[in-house]
């Protein structure tokens, strides 16, 4: 794949709206990890969350859609919003398509509107219920706010959703399906129901520092802290962007997702099939191992995906050590679901733009076992042409793509 390339981009985050105030939060290495709203400290239950802060949608979306419409697809649309200003050119509707990646999609909406009907009866159900909740909402406001006529896709693919939006829409433009298309993931997060569920589950640790609470690749980490936002790109036939001297911040060189095939919820021990996922996206891209600079790891904080993610790493890199940097965004805004993905697109464009990528800020005691350099204490400079970017997910969802600097 050689004629993908990436002219746009937008993000709500933990760490801000905008690709500037996300980067320069990683850069900075600004963490974000705040008491849930439902901790009770008192009693011992510590929780814990990565929150988007002052997100006034009324920026991007008027009223009419907001009343419409889920947080979920509210950060979607924003995050859109930036990517095609930033896009700087018309989009021309039949060639221009939508593909954005959502795990929970409106839940939120839907958890609440079953609160309602329980305490206030039928008359209290939002009548607009069925369009804030449903999954593909998202997608569908982003063509509808640009009255776009191209293919309409949502993916959900657990994590994995937001990268495998990315590398659907990528091979949209490289079959000729689409000129244009503008592609990422979203989510709203921040649910006290699902906080219980995944302390019960295993999948949040109970730990009293928040500096405890998200530790991506650290030997210490217990469990994730749950985030949220949404990541948006565009992406452009290179041809295209070239003759009209558009920005390109990336092309999109290799995708591969596939499945695991092993356990709703873990990963394979071994490690073998996300090691696939890479070497696959590494072949779709015509490149082998040695090519690759840098990797954007999935590394959720959880004890046993992020020491099978170091497994296939070094399977897949063999002992690189200083020569290949891997870093994890969820040190800096938990696990974002969904738009996890996307934010680690966003992560290596601007590695490959500087030649800074970022490091962890809350791991500093590395897990044995790493063939290669966990980024840890400053941002790391190198000559970072070619990044891959990681996402697994619940289900056995294994993605990959490879990016390279233009």
């Amino acid at each position: 794949m050689e004629q993908v390339a990436i002219t746009g981009v937008g993000v709500i985050s933990a760490l801000g709206s905008g690709f500037d105030s996300f980067t320069e939060g990683l850069d900075t290495g600004r963490w974000v990890v705040e008491p849930a709203p439902w901790a009770d400290p008192p009693s011992g239950r510590h929780a814990w969350i990565s929150p988007v802060a002052s997100f006034d949608p009324a920026r991007w979306i008027d009223e009419r859609v907001r009343s419409g419409t889920d947080l979920f697809a509210q950060y979607a649309l924003a995050a859109a919003a930036q990517a095609v200003q930033d896009h700087g050119a018309d989009l021309e509707p039949e060639r221009t398509g939508v593909v954005i990646g959502t795990t929970m999609a409106g839940a939120g909406s839907l958890v609440e509107a079953q609160r309602l009907l329980d305490t206030k009866g039928p008359q209290a159900v939002p009548r607009k219920l069925n369009i804030q909740a449903w999954p593909n909402m998202a997608a569908g406001q982003i063509a509808l706010r640009w009255r776009l006529h191209g293919p309409l896709l949502t993916v959900s693919t657990a994590c994995a959703s937001g990268l495998d939006a990315i590398g659907t829409a990528a091979e949209m433009i490289e079959s000729g399906r689409a000129d244009v298309v503008i592609a990422g993931g979203t989510e709203r997060g921040l649910s006290e129901v699902l906080y219980h569920s995944q302390t019960a589950y295993g999948m949040s640790g109970v730990v009293s520092d928040p500096a405890l609470a998200t530790m991506p690749f650290d030997r210490r980490r217990s469990g994730l802290v749950e985030g949220e936002g949404a990541a948006v790109v565009v992406l452009e036939r290179a041809d295209r962007a070239r003759a009209r001297g558009a920005r390109v911040y990336g092309l999109l060189r290799g995708y591969a997702s596939l499945s695991d095939g092993y356990h709703p919820s873990s990963p394979d021990p071994s490690g073998r099939w996300e090691a696939e996922a890479m070497r696959r996206a590494q072949r779709h891209a015509d490149l082998g191992p040695d090519d690759i600079r840098a990797v954007v790891a999935h590394a959720t904080s959880t004890p046993k995906g992020d020491s099978v993610e170091i497994t296939a790493i070094n399977e897949v890199f063999g002992r690189r050590g200083d020569s290949l940097h891997v870093t994890s965004v969820k040190g800096n805004v938990g696990h974002t679901g969904a738009a996890s993905g996307a934010m680690g697109v966003l992560v290596a464009l601007h590695a490959m733009a500087t030649g800074r990528l970022p490091h962890i800020p809350t791991t500093s005691q590395v897990e044995e076992g790493a063939d290669f350099s966990v980024v840890v204490g400053s941002p790391a400079v190198g000559d970072f042409d070619r990044v891959q970017v990681n996402a697994f997910g619940f289900g056995g969802q294994n993605c990959s793509v490879v990016l390279e600097r233009p």
